[in-house]
């Protein structure tokens, strides 16, 4: 056990460091043995070819249900068995496979790129409210609002939820994280309203997602679904675009053709990936990695903050949305929305600057599998 290492401890440091434990992890080994928040011990993988191993193999899988008996399965931060809730998240398998071809062509870069403009409409606005919300010379915090409203609105623009529809959907992604269990239920009960105003609606990813399903699928399963293609990016998403708008800020962005804009997302996403580490895997049987044999039940995670920013990472795809057959279906939905924020920027806002030097931005993170974000981005939008 390697007590000394406290990867799920909460902590705020400067922009420019990266979470101590990271590093820890990697100098510890590839599999390394650590306290779970939700009791008893887990294994952390930091080693990139030791990674794509573990997420490729089918014992290793995403079902609730092989969780440690005695976990506490809230701090966990678990989602239904896999039996008694249908999710592509926890499906492992040929249910996940079937799951997975229902949504596969929804989500590619082609999929997406249907919203590109309209990704590029949402920006432009929320940008030009945000530049107009303070007067001259004053910074407005697009942590506050922006980076929670920006990935909402256009997630909702994909699935066909109403735009008037916005600010309910955002205090249900909060309440997702509020402690109090009414709060709680009444965010789901706002999700599945959601999902039946975008069915109804009839013209985004939503009502395709329903037309590809089996059609025996329960409208429970459906409500599910689009729920999770809400929420799951959220939370990263927020993170991902404070970090990207403060590296243009700082660095500028040199060009607006796609291929320029697409490495730059893609160059943003590997100094900050999005989520500290996976989802976490069960063993299914007695597994031996890298020399330790885990037991039946046994919990595990794959670093892959540490593994993308680690300076020896091999070259090649990297990991910074897993691999494997749960490899993110929201991949190219990110990208394309990174993607447009950064070109939006640089042609509206070119003269923004900080309103505090990059070095004194903040970052901290709430502790547990969650990843960090800045506590602030104060941005002058004109002078």
């Amino acid at each position: 056990m390697s007590d000394a290492i406290a990867p799920f401890d909460p902590t705020e440091r400067n922009i420019t460091e990266y979470k101590q434990s990271h590093s820890d992890l990697r100098a510890a080994g590839p599999l390394v043995r650590v306290d779970a928040p939700a009791g008893g011990s887990a294994w952390i993988v930091t080693e990139d070819a030791l990674a794509r191993q573990v997420l490729t193999d089918p014992r290793f899988v995403k079902d609730p249900a092989m969780a440690p008996l005695d976990w506490d399965r809230q701090m966990a931060g678990l989602e239904r068995p896999a039996a008694e809730q249908a999710s592509l998240t926890t499906a492992d398998g040929p249910d996940h496979a079937q799951l997975r071809k229902a949504h596969a062509p929804l989500f590619s870069a082609r999929g997406i790129s249907r919203y590109y403009d309209r990704m590029l409409v949402i920006a432009r606005q929320l940008l030009a409210d945000a530049a107009e919300s303070v007067p001259a010379g004053t910074p407005v915090d697009l942590t506050l609002d922006f980076t929670t409203r920006y990935p909402v609105a256009v997630v909702c623009d994909v699935l066909g939820i109403p735009p008037e529809n916005v600010d309910r959907t955002m205090q249900a992604c909060r309440d997702m994280f509020n402690p109090d269990p009414a709060a709680f239920g009444a965010a789901f009960a706002t999700f599945a309203e959601l999902a039946d105003a975008a069915l109804e609606a009839g013209d985004g990813v939503a009502a395709e997602l329903r037309d590809r399903l089996p059609a025996d699928t329960s409208q429970e399963d459906l409500r599910y679904f689009i729920f999770l293609i809400i929420f799951a990016g959220q939370p990263t998403m927020d993170s991902s675009l404070g970090y990207l708008l403060a590296g243009l800020l700082e660095n500028g962005v040199p060009g607006t053709e796609r291929k320029v804009l697409e490495d730059f997302v893609q160059t943003a996403l590997r100094r900050q990936p999005p989520a500290p580490f996976t989802l976490w895997r069960f063993t299914a049987t007695e597994v031996e990695v890298a020399g330790v044999t885990l037991p039946e039940r046994t919990p595990v995670l794959v670093d892959l903050f540490g593994i993308t920013v680690a300076p020896d990472r091999p070259e090649g795809p990297d990991l910074v949305f897993g691999a494997g057959p749960h490899y993110c279906i929201g991949a190219q939905l990110a990208m394309f929305e990174m993607r447009a924020l950064a070109e939006v920027f640089a042609e509206n806002h070119a003269g923004a600057r900080l309103g505090v030097p990059y070095a004194e931005l903040r970052q901290t993170d709430i502790g547990g599998t969650q990843g960090s974000k800045l506590t602030a981005l104060p941005v002058v939008f004109r002078e």
